[in-house]
């Protein structure tokens, strides 16, 4: 066969050859975009997943009356931090866990909130007053509503003292937070008065009042019945013998100022607390702790 009929019969050959490529090529093109298509789409739709679990565990560990953490989270939180005090007993240089300190506070004087404002406003009133308290720890600590119109704060590496200055600070804000008002004119400052509102705060700390969970929240629980007892507006600690302060059980605890509330005895944790008082912030403005 001569060479230009040859060349001719290989290119009558490869003219379905090419067209059979092309059409292939244009498909694994088509493939390819449907494929990264389906993939920007599994991304988006993952991306909305995680956005509505992280709302759901938000909303599920939130409070939704007052905004603050709920009784099912500051269960986890005390659980988790207990063990993380105890293990350090074992990693770190110290001749015992951690400190760790448990605070139970009771609000009364609701009562005259509802039936003046009705029990829509008290909500109100007791939602902005809980932010408010949680304003008064650190970022560290944990602040949510243990039930009714009861709160508990867990504060991590917190000795008696450091516990003592965050009770006053408590109870102190609960004194003289300024209400909510409704009313059209100017805002009443009710400060000389009082607000009508009192806490009872009972302080439990390990390891001298317990290292389990239970132990503590009956600790501070009986506590609280003691600084009830004595009329409120108050805190209390367990008058155990063995509690004790020093630096490193306050190596973290912040120097925010307290107050001093009227609660006395020869419990270490109701030792005196001289510094200026904070200054009055209260509003509708707090932010979630």
């Amino acid at each position: 066969m001569s060479t230009p009929l040859l060349v001719q019969a290989l290119a009558a050959l490869s003219v379905p050859a090419l067209a059979g490529a092309t059409a292939l090529g244009l498909r694994v093109r088509r493939g390819d975009r449907r494929a990264a298509a389906r993939e920007d789409g599994l991304r988006a739709r993952v991306a909305e997943l995680e956005t509505r679990c992280a709302e759901l565990e938000r909303t599920a560990s939130c409070d939704p009356l007052t905004g603050v953490w709920n009784y099912r989270h500051l269960q986890l939180t005390l659980d988790r931090e207990i063990e993380r005090a105890r293990r350090a007993e074992h990693t770190e240089q110290h001749d015992g866990p951690r400190p760790l300190a448990v605070l139970l506070l009771e609000i009364a004087g609701f009562d005259a909130v509802v039936a003046e404002h009705g029990r829509a406003r008290a909500n109100a009133v007791l939602r902005d007053l809980a932010q408010r308290l949680g304003m008064e720890i650190r970022r560290s600590d944990t602040f949510g509503r243990y039930s009714g119109e009861e709160f508990l704060a867990v504060l991590p590496d917190t000795g008696a003292g450091g516990a003592a200055q965050v009770a006053e600070r408590l109870v102190w804000s609960v004194r003289r937070h300024l209400l909510l008002d409704w009313s059209s004119g100017p805002r009443e400052d009710r400060r000389p008065q009082g607000n009508g509102l009192t806490a009872a705060v009972g302080v439990a700390v390990l390891p001298e009042d317990g290292t389990h969970a239970a132990v503590l929240l009956r600790a501070a629980d009986r506590a609280l019945a003691r600084a009830r007892a004595s009329g409120g507006d108050c805190w209390h600690g367990t008058a155990s013998p063995r509690s004790r302060t020093g630096p490193a059980a306050e190596r973290d605890r912040s120097e925010k100022p307290g107050s001093l509330s009227p609660c006395a005895g020869e419990d270490p944790l109701t030792s005196p607390v001289t510094p200026p008082l904070p200054a009055i912030v209260a509003g509708p403005r707090d932010v979630l702790s």
